[in-house]
């Protein structure tokens, strides 16, 4: 399934079988606009296996798709692969035999269908993937940051300052030396 320009998924049927009942969706090629500077660098694939609960329905998913963010070590590309593992219920906000609202201050958190008993999947996609994003995104497990004087990139060909202004208050720690020795005793 590619589902179309909302990304919703229409379960009035499924919410009329029986506990147990199962339908299955794969996601081929999805791409959704991401908060926080990060964009999707793949479009998210996968499989999405929505059974009847007897509340609801139970999204099991398993996708895959790799994020575009900026390093927060270095401030370059950082191209992140992300495999997400999602298993939620999911409420209905209208009995899907009467078609009247279900009173939801009892789980006023819980995620809930929209009134056409569809499944919005485009936010759901995005919180997904906002959980499964790094807190602080790195180009790679090496990257050494920038450097505090000139502000490049360190690494292999960064030259090495020498002298230059010191802050006055931490002057006194370039006299500073380490005695492992001592402090082993």
């Amino acid at each position: 399934m590619t589902p179309s320009a909302p990304l919703n998924i229409p379960l009035a049927g499924l919410l009329t079988d029986g506990s147990g009942e199962v339908r299955r969706f794969d996601l081929k090629g999805v791409s959704i606009p991401l908060d926080d500077g990060a964009s999707l660098e793949t479009p998210i694939d996968g499989t999405l296996d929505i059974a009847r609960t007897n509340r609801g329905i139970l999204v099991d998913a398993r996708l895959s798709t790799s994020l575009r963010a900026t390093c927060s070590r270095c401030l370059g590309l950082a191209l992140i692969p992300l495999v997400i593992d999602i298993r939620e219920e999911v409420l209905p906000s209208l009995d899907p035999l009467t078609g009247g609202a279900i009173d939801q201050s009892a789980e006023p958190d819980a995620t809930r269908l929209n009134g056409h008993h569809e499944l919005e999947l485009e936010s759901f996609l995005r919180d997904a993937v906002s959980l499964a994003s790094p807190i602080a995104p790195l180009c790679g497990p090496d990257c050494a940051g920038l450097c505090v004087e000139c502000g490049e990139p360190l690494g292999p060909g960064h030259r090495l300052h020498e002298g230059g202004d010191i802050d006055p208050r931490l002057a006194a720690l370039k006299a500073f030396r380490f005695d492992a020795d001592a402090e082993n005793e």
